[in-house]
């Protein structure tokens, strides 16, 4: 066993295992975002990702859609409903919910949600409705 994820072996030919990230959720500070209250499990701030990751906790969540982003839905735990253009579409646990650009979005519910931002969505791509 011993393996050592982001172990290099040459520091002057660095491998792209050294660009890893791991981080718990209890590692994360909790913030305010457009859903509710998240943790930014992998976000802007952390060198070379492509994508953001953060765990939320869904809570009075503003309708909002982006330009330029996807973002990607998984529900953790819970229940509640998701509004995709004006539409109610129910979720629970084990759903995920596709969002492109475009689609003004929100949710209700007592859920956590994976919610995952391709690219990594600045705050100048979060317009409320």
């Amino acid at each position: 066993m011993g393996r050592h994820f982001c172990e290099m072996s040459d520091p002057t030919n660095p491998s792209p295992v050294s660009n890893l990230i791991l981080r718990h959720e209890s590692d994360a500070a909790r913030e305010r975002s457009a859903c509710g209250h998240r943790y930014r499990l992998i976000s802007k701030g952390d060198e070379q990702v492509a994508a953001w990751a953060h765990a939320v906790d869904i809570d009075g969540a503003k309708p909002h859609y982006h330009k330029i982003a996807t973002e990607l839905y998984y529900v953790l735990d819970g229940e509640g409903s998701v509004m995709l253009d004006g539409e109610e579409r129910e979720v629970r646990k084990g759903s995920m919910v596709h969002i492109p650009p475009g689609v003004v979005h929100g949710a209700v519910g007592k859920m956590r949600v994976l919610v995952v931002g391709i690219p990594d969505i600045d705050d100048s791509d979060v317009y409320y409705v």
